[in-house]
């Protein structure tokens, strides 16, 4: 299965939706984060699952996807996390699931940094923050993870047992945090990114650069030494 989380992703949603391996996902979700555009009408053409979550952040959609999936009869052995606005290459989702499937990883992060990145399409605030996160991560966790990014596949019950509780900006560093403290086999492949359609929340701006930093700066810190 697969989770979109959208807010106001209008222009950009459908083309994501159109490029998804249909031939290896049984159902895609777009979590409409309380957009106030035409996302979820689009979506729905497209065939999608629409749910709503009202309050808005990032990983406010991606548990409510979750959330989802827990209560379907029929479980997911492998969840996928896309982004809505068109950066990642959505048919490049067979190469990041074939070392779950192929090899038995637990989990595959799409690396924007292994891969080819269209010029201008990482700000170099992104950049500079993504790298310092990384840094600190690997230095905190003793791993050598290269990349946050938010293209990424796991297999579902690995993702229940890591208990995700962040809302917004820290999501795609708790996962990552939580599955090193567990212990969970991972790898990385390289993703092609590109130019996003629209203005990003939070890359799009510094000061949204330094509030998302800040957050997940604070998660990679509280999730270090906290308790499971």
């Amino acid at each position: 299965m697969v989770i979109v989380p959208a807010l106001n992703e209008e222009r950009s949603i459908g083309k994501v939706l159109a490029d998804i391996p249909r031939d290896i996902v049984s159902e895609v979700i777009v979590v409409n984060n309380n957009s106030s555009d035409g996302t979820a009408k689009v979506a729905r053409n497209f065939g999608a699952t629409v749910i709503r979550e009202r309050r808005k952040g990032y990983g406010f959609a991606c548990l409510k996807g979750i959330e989802y999936i827990a209560s379907r009869s029929r479980k997911a052995d492998v969840v996928v996390f896309l982004d809505a606005d068109y950066a990642d290459h959505p048919e490049e989702m067979t190469d990041l699931t074939r070392p779950i499937i192929q090899q038995d990883y637990d989990m595959v992060i799409g690396s924007r940094f292994l891969g080819k990145r269209e010029t201008g399409a990482m700000p170099w605030h992104q950049v500079l923050g993504n790298r310092l996160a990384i840094s600190l991560i690997n230095a905190l966790y003793k791993v050598h993870y290269t990349d946050l990014g938010p293209f990424r596949a796991i297999k579902f019950d690995k993702l229940l047992n890591l208990k995700m509780k962040e809302k917004k900006y820290g999501w795609t560093a708790e996962m990552q945090a939580k599955a090193a403290k567990q212990r969970l086999r991972y790898i990385e492949v390289p993703v092609t990114y590109r130019a996003r359609i629209g203005t990003s929340k939070i890359s799009g701006t510094i000061q949204g650069t330094l509030c998302a930093g800040y957050g997940i700066v604070t998660t990679l810190l509280k999730n270090r030494w906290a308790h499971e």
